[in-house]
């Protein structure tokens, strides 16, 4: 008898094939899954994108604004949505046309500072140019005539006062066209005089006598009585002030200006009063 032959024992099953790097999709599937290789670069690439300070304000902005719009315009609050839709149409209704008398105030307003800061660049350049200089008021003599009382208070006097005017301007000339001076001893006036109008070319000097008048001046007894001590005592002390109108002219270009000048003077007693002293000032 044959042996009996057994039958070959089962090979083993072949080990499953190792998953491949790449992962096809199949046809039933809708999404594709990436492959770890492209896992790690579009995690890279989202790791390098950082926003910035501004975009995330900007973004945080956007999702308040659409927040509250969404919150106004919800039927919850009707009443907002009707104020809402009232403003928008306020900001976008057409603008009205401005009235013409406004524009044609703000032209002659226009024209007007215009005209204020050219003139005052004009004058500030004939100021720098020019050097304009107050003209001078001095005296060198001066007489004192007489004094009288006829009764207690009432005085009389007769004084001639010299006066020199002088132009210290180079490129200016001066014309005094409004000119009055006042006689005065202490505080009270006791006599007034005016003067004709005159010019002066740059550099001249003039002199205008002035003979002041007193009649009949009423003066307080304190003023009297020492009015009279003064003349006992051969020192009289008066005062001469002085307003002028003053127009100086340079070429075409010309300009007006008040002028104020004062003396006070010492004097002698009359008959033969001389001056003795002075101080003399003017300004304008």
């Amino acid at each position: 008898m044959s042996p009996l032959i057994s039958p070959p024992p089962p090979s083993p099953p072949e080990p499953p094939e190792a998953p491949s790097v790449y992962c096809t999709p199949s046809p039933q599937s809708k999404a594709t899954t990436p492959s770890p290789t492209t896992r790690s670069f579009l995690s890279r690439q989202h790791s390098y994108i950082k926003p910035s300070p501004l975009t995330k304000h900007v973004l945080s902005r956007l999702q308040s604004s659409n927040s509250t719009i969404s919150n106004v315009l919800s039927p919850e609050f009707p009443h907002e949505h009707d104020t809402t839709k009232s403003r928008v149409r306020l900001l976008l209704r057409k603008h009205r046309r401005t009235n013409p008398a406004v524009w044609c105030v703000a032209i002659i307003c226009l024209i007007f500072c215009l005209l204020v800061i050219f003139f005052g660049i004009a004058t500030l350049i004939i100021f720098l140019v020019v050097k304009p200089k107050t003209p001078i008021l001095d005296t060198s003599h001066a007489t004192l005539n007489g004094i009288y009382f006829d009764s207690p208070g009432h005085f009389n006097g007769d004084f001639t006062f010299i006066a020199n005017f002088s132009n210290p301007n180079k490129k200016l000339n001066v014309k005094f066209e409004h000119a009055f001076m006042q006689l005065y001893f202490k505080d009270d006036v006791i006599a007034t005089q005016s003067i004709q109008p005159f010019s002066q070319r740059s550099k001249e000097t003039g002199v205008v006598v002035i003979h002041f008048i007193s009649s009949l001046v009423t003066l307080p007894p304190s003023y009297a009585k020492e009015l009279q001590t003064q003349v006992l005592s051969n020192k009289v002390l008066y005062s001469v002030r002085g307003t002028f109108k003053v127009r100086a002219s340079w070429g075409a270009v010309h300009f007006s200006y008040w002028l104020h000048g004062w003396c006070e003077l010492q004097m002698s007693s009359p008959p033969s009063g001389s001056l003795r002293a002075r101080t003399c000032k003017t300004k304008r």
